[in-house]
């Protein structure tokens, strides 16, 4: 019989080795988070996922209710994700570094029927709920589940692997962050193709151990780590965070064979000091994304590790991922590897036709089969029109900008959307001005990328005050640092006169990010980068 859902893959993997391990749980994450260190296996994940499926049932919840949860890297959250799943519910991860505003928007754009948190979190949580219209109980994990409420939202009814599984909320560009609805589909094709990936990247069913810092509430350690270990009866090591001066002694003593990166990891690890066991390691491969080119291949020479480039998004899952995990990758040329024959490319200029051979375009895709959104995200809750407008003409319009020669090998150029990437967040920038213009004394707020050598990007923000100075532009950062992610705040605040409009009042973004890149530049502007740290939960 066909696996139809996530907890359906997890009780087979359970079955055929209930003795391994599915998690594992590093000193220094024990430490940070206050649990237990060591291995979780099959056979015990299993049972504390059916416990939950127990409660959850007993309680009133099934097919269709969303449950919210802000558990940070803990092993907590696949047991919940796996319990929600089991009943036909779905979940709702939530970023920790996400601040009363952002808690309020999402909690009643994603109707969730409970919100489990962290209970550092609850006061917080509490306060976003109450901003809302719905009647939504926060608890903690020792707390008693409540009854499901009567008026309760429940999704639509859909059976087998098209049922919902978790909604993701990933940056608009034109607004509030979108809710991905991600079908039960979306996660077992993620982790079967990681599984069947040859070259470079090739898993056995022999026991592999994956290594993480990445957050669980993205795609990529949520559907791709996760899932690629349960489909090969691997091993999953999620750590609390990316700690650069212990990463390779955890890598080390938690006996990685594959680790998992984003661009600024490679780039602190090759910023410190040469060591004899910088090869000490049982790693075969890393897998990530926007690696620095320049650094590539001395990365691989130090380490002794091939770093694998691919590109996804979160509405794309597997149904059209690129990975460069053959043995020709051109290393440092910021190549994506080629697109397998289930997923079906297209480069396209302003027009929408075809662009030749190492032409640049956005990159358009779709899933060769019969079902074209198979793998993909259902669909974006409540945003119909942004749906529609994503999958124009059959094709699902990435806002990615690519070139592809002659070999079918794709390279990364920039992004067409109106997105801030920085260290592997995406940034939206119209949601950073729009909390930035509830502030009291920003009268127009104007957001706009600047290259950062280590993040690739950093925030910037123009802003019309009545009355500037350092000790305003002070304020206005700190008080953001509790409006939104600490990541999303300014790193650079410059006050100006007006900024450029079109004839409609929208800003004209291109001279926006000519102006950042002269006032950046300016002894006036601000520098804020040093408050931008991730806060406690």
């Amino acid at each position: 019989m066909t696996t139809r859902t996530v907890y359906a893959r997890m009780a087979e993997s359970a079955a055929l080795w209930p003795d391994r391990p599915v998690l594992e749980v590093m000193n220094e994450t024990a430490k940070a988070y206050g649990i237990a260190a060591g291995s979780i296996s099959y056979a015990d994940f299993q049972k504390n996922a059916d416990d939950w499926a127990d409660r959850f049932e007993a309680m009133g919840y099934g097919t269709g209710v969303r449950v919210a949860v802000l558990l940070e890297n803990r092993p907590d959250f696949f047991v919940l994700f796996c319990a929600l799943n089991r009943i036909g519910a779905s979940i709702i991860p939530i970023n920790p570094d996400l601040r009363l505003s952002e808690l309020t928007y999402l909690i009643g754009h994603g109707e969730p029927a409970l919100v489990i948190a962290l209970p550092t979190r609850l006061d917080e949580l509490k306060l976003a709920v109450a901003e809302t219209s719905l009647d939504v109980p926060v608890i903690t994990l020792t707390e008693n589940l409540p009854a499901v409420r009567t008026n309760a939202v429940v999704t639509k009814d859909l059976s087998g692997d098209a049922r919902e599984a978790a909604v993701l909320y990933t940056s608009g560009t034109t607004g509030r962050p979108k809710g991905c609805v991600l079908p039960n589909a979306y996660f077992l094709l993620a982790g079967r193709w990681y599984a069947d990936l040859d070259g470079l990247a090739n898993l056995s069913m022999e026991g592999e151990r994956m290594i993480t810092p990445l957050p669980v509430f993205h795609m990529n350690a949520m559907a791709y780590s996760y899932m690629a270990m349960l489909s090969v009866g691997g091993c999953l090591i999620v750590l609390d965070r990316f700690h650069p001066r212990s990463w390779w002694e955890n890598v080390t003593a938690s006996s990685a064979t594959c680790l998992h990166y984003l661009g600024v990891m490679p780039s602190v690890l090759m910023k410190l000091p040469s060591r004899v066991t910088d090869r000490t390691h049982n790693v075969r491969f890393g897998f990530g994304a926007g690696i620095n080119p320049k650094i590539h291949a001395g990365f691989e020479d130090r380490f002794g590790i091939p770093l694998i480039e691919a590109w996804a998004m979160t509405e794309t899952g597997a149904g059209a991922v690129i990975a460069a995990n053959d043995l020709n990758r051109l290393v440092g040329q910021s190549s994506l590897g080629r697109a397998k024959g289930w997923v079906a490319t297209r480069v396209v200029d302003d027009t929408g036709k075809d662009t030749g051979d190492g032409m640049p375009g956005e990159l358009l895709v779709r899933n060769n089969g019969k079902n074209p959104h198979y793998g993909f995200f259902s669909h974006y809750y409540k945003n119909s029109t942004a749906t529609a407008d994503a999958w124009k003409d059959g094709w699902f319009h990435t806002g990615d900008i690519v070139t592809r020669d002659a070999d079918g090998r794709f390279k990364f150029v920039d992004r067409e959307k109106n997105v801030i990437r920085r260290s592997g967040e995406n940034i939206a920038a119209v949601e950073v001005e729009s909390v930035l213009m509830h502030h009291e004394s920003v009268r127009a707020a104007g957001v706009t990328p600047v290259p950062d050598a280590l993040r690739g990007d950093e925030v910037f923000a123009c802003l019309v005050v009545d009355n500037p100075s350092s000790k305003l532009a002070h304020d206005i950062a700190t008080w953001a640092l509790g409006q939104m992610a600490y990541y999303k705040v300014p790193g650079y605040i410059a006050f100006v006169d007006t900024l450029p409009l079109t004839s409609t009042q929208k800003i004209q973004r291109k001279i926006l990010k000519e102006k950042a890149a002269t006032l950046i530049l300016d002894p006036q502007t601000i520098c804020l980068t040093s408050l931008k740290k991730r806060q406690v939960a």
